[in-house]
């Protein structure tokens, strides 16, 4: 029987990738990569490929989850599975590992850097204060869905902050931007008339994530929408009440403006 091994490739770059992992990529008989729930801002296949020397099948969607190629590999070999992030932040993988397990594969994870985490830490903002993560999705022909509204009202109510995961279409390398998604809010804002984004909602844009410098402003929507976030990825949180110690890293991590208060 063979073997399955989710290794997350972290946030940014090749370099993410934690030395146990580099480890198991060498002695895997078959390395296969998925970019469609998430990618890397600052590498690309290529580079992994060079930095580990390892062959890379890059698959689909399809691939993964109708035609289950890591699975039928996995059932007599030791096959890796490169995600971005830490590779159970995806539903889909979860269901990946736990079809592997149905079989009898065994399965191994090698956990590595996420937005989930790393987004907090980059503001100096409090990890713990998170409410539900949501999802901007690209807008289709339907009227766009008010899901991701109310999911940041919820939070907002309980006090916690929200991250705003952008959505990306790796296939077609089309991006959500901290710019888009400030209006996809917006226009919701003006649709539903709750009062989650208001002219005083604080949030913060992020870009490129784990690399030395990344991007970061925080602000109101305005703010944001006017400030150039440069290439991605992107993502964005949504605050609920602020603390004053975060508060202070938002103005000095993230070019706040110094009076930004709910209090306003």
């Amino acid at each position: 029987m063979g073997e399955l091994i989710f290794i997350g490739m972290g946030i940014y770059d090749e370099k993410d990738i934690s030395v146990k992992g580099k480890e198991e990529l060498k002695n895997a008989d078959k390395v296969y990569c998925e970019l469609y729930t998430c990618s890397l801002a600052g590498s690309d296949v290529k580079c992994i490929e060079k930095e580990y020397g390892v062959d890379i099948e890059v698959l689909t969607r399809d691939q993964v989850e109708r035609e289950e190629i890591p699975l039928i590999e996995a059932q007599e070999k030791k096959v890796v599975f490169l995600t971005a992030g830490d590779p159970m932040a995806a539903t889909t993988h979860v269901d990946l590992r736990l079809r592997a397990r149905d079989r009898g594969i065994d399965t191994w994870l090698i956990h590595s850097s996420s937005i989930f985490s790393a987004a907090a830490s980059v503001l100096g903002v409090q990890h713990y204060k998170f409410g539900k993560t949501i999802t901007l999705p690209f807008a289709g022909e339907r009227e766009y869905p008010a899901s991701p509204y109310h999911g940041i009202k919820q939070n907002m109510e309980m006090g916690l902050h929200t991250l705003v995961l952008l959505d990306i279409n790796g296939e077609e390398q089309k991006y959500m931007t901290v710019n888009q998604g400030t209006e996809v809010l917006m226009e919701l804002e003006e649709r539903l008339g709750e009062g989650v984004i208001t002219d005083k909602t604080i949030m913060a844009g992020l870009a490129r994530v784990g690399s030395k410098e990344p991007e970061l402003k925080a602000g109101h929507p305005k703010d944001l929408l006017d400030h150039d976030f440069g290439p991605g990825l992107h993502c964005m949180v949504v605050f609920g009440e602020l603390h004053f110690m975060e508060i202070d890293s938002l103005i000095a991590l993230a070019g706040a403006p110094e009076e930004i208060s709910y209090d306003e």
